[in-house]
Formats: structure tokens, C-alpha cells, sequence
């Protein structure tokens, strides 16, 4: 569920309950964002975590040559945690996870009316091992091995992609896609991306498209977004070669489409592509040439937005806890389940997640390593200085190292 959808599904049960909401409330939950789910690159070994770092050491220099070695590619056996800060500030990883960037969110309105959801990313400086705000995105995906990322200008649609070589935060390449980009994946193995085109920037809402909003004791109306999809063009990293395909966006049976941002995203081997719907079966997959296919027997039990399959394989991570891929039974011994968020894996058996403090004003959260079978929660940031609602809260991007 993105955030337009998550907006407009909360307004509605506001007034199934005969409860108008307040002004301003679609700020009020723009916090609560879809989550990308996690790939990992086959065949890589996470290591046991020994010590947990307290700070980010200065880059070496390969033995052999002048090249800075990545930050991010420090510590790979351990634990670089930074505790004490929220939004991070210094390089967070786990093994062979790292927490590349991260994001915020938030609604900015237009002289017209229009308002627009405007992300800020704070991209992980690979020299330095800090994170630097990057206020030329708009939206943004991690190659695996987080030393590129695939960029979008700020004007959506775009029409090229950019790769930017997180070792200097300059653009290496652009990519030209004509029909116009607004989302952009990559696959887990790096070689290819999905860019998604639209007609329309899926992340604004259009005054001109507005509805009335409310129910009982008053009413006021909001803009509304237009959702707009057209397709998706496949791109060879390596070449800059693209195809379009066309897949216009997923309509209920009464012809409406609640979702303006519907990205293409690889399922896990990279071979399919598919998109989160709000009905069953919740997830629709079509192959790289954009025809519909069925879902993989595999992904059979991954619906809504769940952070993939475990490494190995035998487990599945959801908003709502990890589940046996086999059986779909819950695994039982997640410490503080009831507050844990899984977010990304970490190993077989690790997992990277919000926990969340319900006992504080706010209901602040932190990210956290979680082991299976241990009841010991490692903190990897602080406490968010803000509310769990508020839409500023930041959100991480990760990628394999």
C-alpha cells in the first residue's frame, strides 16, 4: 500500500465509523510508507555478528592500488551500529546488509492546490562512510553492492535515469526512457533495471481531480491523485539498452484504480516482474516481455508488503512477523514480536526491523538486529526524535554489500 492509497484507505474507514477526519490528516499519515522489499545476492554468506562498532573507522586503501576501498564494504563480518543517532548520521550494516540511505517524506502544496509528496534522500557517502542529503531526487533504488544508484530527476515524470556512483555523487551515465519514468528497480543480481512509466506524476494530487472528503459533522475536499501508468521499459545496465512494454494500471471490477503509484518491482530470482494490488490475490505478476503469467508456486503465500524470503529460502518476513515458507506457521521466538517491524534480512536467521516504543508519547522507533531463537535485541540507531505518525520520520533504503 503506498502512501496515496494508505491516505485515501484511512479517510474512508474515518467515515465508515461515522468519525470525520481532522484537517490536515492526510500529513498526519503520510508516515506510514510501503516498504521495499529486500533482495539479496545469491550465493553470498552472511557472517556471525562479533562486536557491534560504535563509530565508522576511516577508509583504507586497497594494498595494491590507489582506490578508496567502500565504506560500505567495511566490517563485513560484524556490526556497525550507531545507537545514539536517529537519523543516522555514520554507516549502519549487519553482515552482508547494509542501510545505503534513507529517506523522508513529506506533502508540499502548490500554489495551484495541487499537493505533491516529496521525498529528501540522504545517500551513504562511500568515501566518508557518512550519510549526505541529495536533494536532486526524487526517487531512488540501490544497486546491489551499494555502490551506484539509479536516480530520477525531480520532475516526474522523468525522462532518462540516471546512475550515480556513490563513491563521488556524480551521475556516470543517463539512460534515456521517452515514455517518461517515475519508479525505477533494480534486479537482484544488478544487471537490469525496471523503469516505470507514466503519464502523469503518480506522486502528486491534482486539485482538478479533487473530492469531497468527510462524513457526518462536515466535509471539505482534498485533491485527488490520477492514476496513470502506461507500462515499463527493462534496461541493460551494462548497455543503456532498453524495451518499453506496455502495462497500463490494474482497475477493480467497477473500472477504478485506488493506486496512482504502481511500480514494477523483480520478484526474487529476478525472472518475473510484478505489482501490489489492494484485492486478492494482492500481487500481479507478468514476465519481461509485460505478459500477465501466474503466480510462482513459491511466492504463492507472499502477499501485501512482506520484506522476501529469507536467504536460504525456508522463511518469509511480513509487516506482522516471519513465517515458515513451507507451512506458513509463525516462527513463535521473535523478541517483542508485538513491537517488531521487520524490514530486511540479514542472514537465515537475523532480520533488520522497527521496534517500536508504545509506552512513550509518539510511539517513537529505532532500528534493530533481531535474531531468531534469542531474546537479545541489538539496537542499531536511536529512538526517532520524531512521532511514529509524523510524516518526517526516515525510512531506510537497503542493499547487499
Amino acid at each position: 500500500m503506498n502512501v496515496e492509497e494508505l491516505v485515501r484507505d484511512t479517510f474512508r474507514e474515518q467515515a465508515a465509523d461515522g468519525v470525520p477526519a481532522p484537517p490536515g490528516f492526510a500529513d498526519r499519515v503520510l508516515a506510514v510508507r510501503r516498504r521495499r522489499r529486500t533482495r539479496t545476492i545469491a550465493g553470498a554468506a552472511v557472517a556471525t555478528a562479533a562486536a557491534v562498532a560504535m563509530a565508522v573507522a576511516v577508509p583504507l586503501l586497497d594494498t595494491g592500488g590507489d582506490d578508496v576501498r567502500p565504506a560500505g564494504r567495511m566490517n563485513r563480518s560484524g556490526i556497525i551500529a550507531h545507537p545514539d543517532q536517529s537519523p543516522p548520521r555514520d554507516l549502519i550494516a549487519v553482515g552482508d546488509m547494509v542501510v545505503a540511505g534513507f529517506s523522508t517524506t513529506k506533502m508540499v502544496t502548490q500554489p495551484n492546490k495541487d499537493r505533491v509528496i516529496t521525498r529528501t534522500y540522504s545517500l551513504l557517502d562511500q568515501k566518508t562512510g557518512k550519510y549526505v542529503k541529495d536533494s536532486r531526487w526524487s526517487f531512488v533504488d540501490i544497486a546491489p553492492g551499494g555502490r551506484t544508484a539509479a536516480v530520477l530527476e525531480r520532475q516526474l515524470p522523468a525522462r532518462r535515469v540516471g546512475l550515480l556512483d556513490l563513491m563521488t555523487g556524480r551521475v556516470d551515465r543517463w539512460i534515456p526512457v521517452p515514455q517518461g519514468v517515475a519508479g525505477v528497480d533494480y534486479s537482484p543480481d544488478g544487471k537490469k533495471l525496471v523503469a516505470t512509466t507514466y503519464a502523469k506524476d503518480p506522486d502528486r494530487l491534482y486539485w482538478s481531480n479533487r473530492r469531497e472528503i468527510g462524513h457526518g459533522n462536515g466535509t471539505w475536499e482534498e485533491p485527488w491523485p490520477v492514476p496513470s501508468r502506461t507500462g515499463f521499459s527493462l534496461i541493460d545496465v551494462a548497455s543503456g539498452k532498453s524495451d518499453w512494454h506496455e502495462a497500463p494500471y490494474w482497475k477493480d471490477r467497477s473500472g477504478n484504480s485506488l493506486n496512482s503509484r504502481a511500480n514494477f518491482t523483480f520478484n526474487h530470482d529476478g525472472r518475473l516482474l510484478y505489482e501490489q494490488i489492494s484485492k486478492e490475490p494482492y500481487r500481479l505478476y507478468r514476465d519481461l516481455r509485460g505478459m500477465t503469467v501466474p503466480t510462482p508456486a513459491a511466492e504463492t503465500k507472499l502477499v501485501d508488503e512482506e520484506i522476501g524470503f529469507s536467504p536460504d529460502g525456508k522463511l518469509v518476513g511480513y509487516p506482522s512477523g516471519v513465517r515458515e515458507v513451507a507451512t506458513g506457521k509463525p516462527v513463535r521466538k521473535v523478541p517483542d514480536a508485538d513491537h517488531i517491524d521487520p524490514l530486511a534480512w540479514a542472514g537465515n536467521k537475523r532480520f533488520i526491523a522497527w521496534q517500536i516504543d508504545e509506552g512513550r508519547k509518539g510511539n517513537p522507533k529505532r532500528l534493530v538486529l533481531i535474531t531468531l531463537g534469542n531474546h537479545k535485541i541489538v539496537p542499531l540507531s536511536d529512538f526517532s526524535p520524531q512521532d511514529y505518525y509524523d510524516p518526517g520520520h526516515w525510512e531506510p533504503l537497503f542493499s547487499g554489500r
